[in-house]
This record gives C-alpha cells, structure tokens and sequence, in this order.
C-alpha cells in the first residue's frame, strides 16, 4: 500500500475509491439483509448502562461511550490533506466534508442500530466481529450473503488503512516543509511527485508499533489500545483548538480572505466547541494514565517546536511567499 501511494496520487485515490464503494456497498447489503429480523425491542433492551430506562446512573454510561462515539468520525479532517492535489480544493475540500460527514453519519447509525437490533446487543459488545455475527443471527454461517460480508468486509479495513497512509504522508509531508520536521521529509519523488520519503517514514513507524503490540501494555491495554486513544486526545484537542482559533481570526482578523466560511457562525462553531470540551473530559476520565501520557508527549513537542524556532524561520516566510 505504501507503494502504491508512492506510485501516485492518481492511482492510490482511484483505488481509494474503488474499495470505499465496495465497502459502503457492504454495509448496505448488511442493513438489507438483517433488516427482516430486526426488532427495537432489541435495540432497546438495557441499553441505558444495563438499564432499559433512563436513570442517573445511565449518563456514566453515555460518557464512558464517547470515546468509542468518536471513532466513528475520526480523521475525516484527514480530507484537508488533499488540498493542493485537486482542481478547485476552495470548492472540492468542503464537498467532500459535507459528503463525507454525512454519509458516516448514515452508516454509522445505521449499522449500530440494525446490528443491535437483530438479538441480544450485549453478546456482541466485546467481539472484533459484530456484524458477521449479527448476520448469522438472521441467516445462519451457511448463508452466501454471510462469507460475502466477510469477505469484502476485509475491504472496510483496506480503505481506511490505505487512507490513513494518504492522511499521514501528507501531514508528515506539510509539518516537514514547514519546518517542524527535518527537510527530506518534504522531498518528492522525481518522476511520481509524491512525498515518499514521508510514506515511507509513517509506514515504519505503525509496522514497528504493530510489532510491539504485545511487548508494552499500558493499564492492561496494549500498546496500539494506547495509540488509538492517545489519537482520539490529539483529535480532540485539534477539534478545540481549531474552534477557538476561528473565534479569535474573526475577532482580530474580520477582513480576512476566507475561501470557506462556517455556516451559521457561531452557532455552529460554539456548538462544536462544548461538544469537543465534554468529550475531552469524558476522555480524561476514563483514560486518566494515558492522558497523561499525552501531556508528556504533548510537552515534549511544545519543548522542540521552543528549541527549534530558528530552523523554521526561512520555511515558514517561504511558504508566505508561496515559494514553497
């Protein structure tokens, strides 16, 4: 995969594309196929925290899911990356987040609600493969619509790892012509016009962690658990940080060129502000170790980007200047 990208932007987003649709296909078939056995009772049945009707208790519960309510839409900012490789990205880049958010939200709704609604909700709370197994509660392990979902289930995996591989090169990439990381991570290919170097980098990095999965745990999780969660904080935090710099550009800088504006600013924009602030403290709750191994990661960075500011002089007049 990592090839492949290297290969060329045009070839990997057309893959991209390819197995995203065969993936979206998959979940629909899966929604038609269980649907006749769906009931909301089962939906339903104590799924106020082991409750079937809302108590105090219930909002620990709901806290407690936000992390994972979060991953449902994680590093769909990953978009932004493909700003300078598309023709119009003032017009493209918001398209494809509105399209995107919105078909997420449909998937994700309902593949949890036709998933939890065709038997007992809690048996699949803890496996790797809810929707097989939910499939089978309808159709049995005989079914051809069965070995189909999990066959190109598998391509579910394949278009979030190849764009994960986009999303980080790319961001390796932007942080390394900026200065923030050492030059040759910015460098392209000569004749494919990619940032290998920075594909490469990235790839290494998570095949080492995958390797060292089991070696380091981290309150009895593993280390790639960490990782995931660690992202979540730094999404989080972006999410914020991102919210409140909108507020502070419209205040200092109104006359601003801006190619894409926030609809119903502020509603919007301070919606998404508390909504990011509560799922930040819901994280520190649950996750209280590892956010604090977040801040350490998160000091250390803030320490080399203090100690590093006089190598990135030139770059970021550069980029002002466009000559990068």
């Amino acid at each position: 995969f990592m090839g492949l990208n290297i290969a060329g932007v045009g070839i990997a987003a057309t893959f991209e594309l390819f197995v995203t649709i065969l993936a979206v296909f998959e979940l629909l078939v899966f929604m038609g196929v269980v649907a006749p056995g769906f009931q909301w009772s089962n939906f339903t049945t104590n799924g106020w925290a082991g409750e079937s009707t809302f108590t105090i208790g219930s909002i620990g519960g709901i806290f407690a899911a936000i992390p994972f309510a979060i991953w449902f839409f994680l590093a769909i900012e990953g978009a932004a990356m493909a700003a300078e490789e598309v023709k119009e990205p003032k017009k493209i880049v918001p398209r494809a987040y509105i399209a995107g958010i919105l078909t997420l939200v449909f998937l994700a709704f309902g593949t949890m609600i036709f998933a939890g609604g065709v038997g007992d909700w809690t048996a699949l709370s803890n496996i790797n493969d809810p929707l097989p197994q939910a499939m089978k509660t309808v159709v049995g392990d005989s079914s051809g619509w069965f070995h189909m979902l999990v066959w190109i289930g598998i391509l579910g995996l394949v278009a979030s790892f190849h764009g994960i591989i986009m999303g980080y090169s790319r961001q390796i990439f932007a942080l390394s012509r900026a200065g923030f990381l050492p030059g040759v991570l910015s460098t392209v290919h000569p004749t494919r016009k990619t940032p290998h170097w920075a594909i490469i980098t990235g790839g290494v990095i998570g095949i080492a962690a995958i390797f060292s999965d089991n070696l380091i745990t981290i309150n009895g999780t593993t280390l790639t658990g960490n990782i995931v969660t660690m992202s979540v904080f730094g999404a989080i935090v972006m999410y914020i940080m991102s919210m409140l710099s909108l507020f502070k550009l419209r205040q200092s800088e109104p006359n601003l060129e801006r190619p894409y504006i926030a609809p119903l600013y502020p509603i919007f924009p301070a919606i998404a502000l508390v909504t990011g602030i509560v799922c930040l403290v819901a994280m520190i709750y649950y996750n209280f170790i590892v956010f604090g191994l977040f801040v350490g990661l998160f000091a250390i960075g803030f320490a080399y980007y203090a100690a590093t500011g006089h190598l990135r002089a030139g770059a970021e007049g550069d980029l002002l200047l466009g000559t990068k």
